[in-house]
This record gives structure tokens, sequence and C-alpha cells, in this order.
């Protein structure tokens, strides 16, 4: 097997929304710069994802210099947003932690409303630097996140991904497969790894760039979701449950913290630093 290289990274500019396939990128210490800045929040200012809008897969944001976003969907005229300024917060709740936020142009709420049929409004981050810490258990003193669900960067391997996808080929629902990298939702996906390879690993460096690998990534709804057509099936869930269950989390991937910044790109060498004596790569359970 050749030696393991960066395969693709992804940004998502607004979360949940459709991801934009990269050649490069900037790690910032709270993920990579432009990754889920802006988010959506109901008329409680609770977060909304695909859990509650799986069509927000089929809505794109195209990333803007500056922090900008450009919104589209199909058949749909586009609607640009600029950074709002921050002279006027809201708290709104992602998950089960509240962040500061600052609301986007009453234009972007209306797009985005008519969109989906529901009443949403879109919010930015604008300062990530000191707005939300990552989660005390897995993270140190200081270290903070964007609007990503709990950590500022989420790794994938393809080597893992074909061992998923052999898998549901042998499972109940073959016909679901095989399924593409896009329903995890990674913001880099290594290649030239053993399947599950990243189970086992503590520190890695993609280029330059020094990465912790903190914990597993457990998956939910969203990852049976297609999304070019925002359908939602069984798989990889019921595969997952079989072979990947870690009490009631179902885990494909794993969530990284940087320890480092700089400018990662698709073909940089992936070197593990670190490994977990404790955790071999653990293949199927």
């Amino acid at each position: 097997m050749r030696s393991p290289v960066l395969g693709a990274v992804y940004i998502h500019p607004v979360k949940s929304l459709a991801a934009h396939a990269a050649g490069q990128a900037v790690v910032e210490p709270w993920g990579l710069a432009g990754d889920r800045r802006w988010m959506l929040i109901d008329g409680e200012s609770r977060v909304v994802t695909q859990r509650q809008q799986p069509r927000m897969a089929t809505l794109s944001a195209e990333p803007l210099p500056g922090g900008g976003v450009v919104l589209s969907a199909p058949g749909c005229p586009a609607l640009t947003v600029r950074v709002p300024p921050s002279d006027r917060t809201v708290t709104a709740e992602l998950h089960r932690s509240q962040v500061e936020v600052v609301p986007a142009a009453p234009e972007a709420d209306a797009w985005l409303a008519a969109r989906l049929g529901a009443e949403v409004r879109l919010v930015h981050l604008d300062a990530p630097s000191h707005r939300r810490p990552v989660d005390p258990q897995f993270g140190r003193p200081g270290e903070t996140v964007s609007l990503a669900d709990g950590f500022p960067l989420l790794l994938t391997a393809r080597g893992s991904l074909d061992a998923l996808n052999s898998l549901v080929a042998q499972g109940e629902h073959p016909h679901e497969g095989p399924l593409p990298m896009s329903r995890f939702r990674p913001n880099v996906v290594v290649e030239g790894t053993e399947a599950w390879a990243e189970d086992g690993w503590r520190r890695i460096a993609i280029g330059e760039v020094v990465l912790r690998v903190v914990k597993p990534c457990g998956r939910c709804v969203i990852a049976t979701t297609d999304q070019r057509t925002a359908e939602r099936g069984r798989e990889p869930l019921r595969t997952l449950a079989l072979h990947r269950r870690e009490g009631k989390e179902l885990l494909f991937g794993q969530n990284v913290i940087p320890e480092s910044t700089g400018t990662i790109r698709v073909g940089d060498p992936v070197r593990v630093l670190d490994r977990r004596p404790d955790r071999a790569p653990a293949g199927t359970r």
C-alpha cells in the first residue's frame, strides 16, 4: 500500500448546506478557514441542520473573500450575503451549547425560508477565537471550535469507506450502496491507509500541520441522507450498528483538533506521529 496522502479537502461555509471541494485550505485553531462560520436557526434560536431539514443538502454556499457567501439552489436566483457588522449579537442554541452569533441581512432569511418552506434565520460566528470552547473532556484550555457539531475538523479515510461499502453490499440493503464520502461530510479525507487504521491514531501531521485525534465520530440520520437529492435511506446506520457500534454511538471518522496552523493541500503526505497503545485498528466489531 502506498504512503498515506491527503486525498480531498471540503469546506462547509454554512453548516449543513452542500460541501465545497477545495484543492487546499488554511487550518486555523478552530477549523478550516471559512468552514461552518454560518448556520441556520429557527424561531426559538435553535440550530437547524439536515436532521430537521434534509433539503438543506441541495442548497449551496460558495465562499467569498472576506467571509461572505453566495447562496444558490437549482432553478433559483443566487443571493450574495455579506458578513454582517458585529454590533448586535443574538444567543443561539447549538446542540448542548449556547453561542453568540450575528444575524445576517433579512434578505438571506427570506431566501432560505422560501427554499426550505420553514421559518429560519441565517447567523454568522464573528469571533471563533473565543466564542465557543471545545468540550473540556477532549479539548485543552483555550481551544475553540467554530459552528461544527463539536470539534474543529472531521477526518475520514478512503480505506474505511471501501470496507464499509463492502459490508453494505453484504447486508440487508445492498441497493443503497456504494455510499459516497459526501454522506459523512468530512473536512479532510486520507487515502492510502488500511481500513479503520485511523482508530489507532493519536497525533498526525498533514504536510506540516499537526493535528490531535481526540474522538471517533458518532453518526446520526444525516449520514442516511443523499447529499444530491435529500432522500433518506437506511444505510449506513444499519451496517454501522452491526459492525461499528461503541455504546450508543455508531462510528465513522475521527474528530481532530489542530495543534498547529498552516495550509494543507491535496496530495500532502499524512504522517502518523503518535498511536494509541490501547487501541489497535478496530476492523469490524
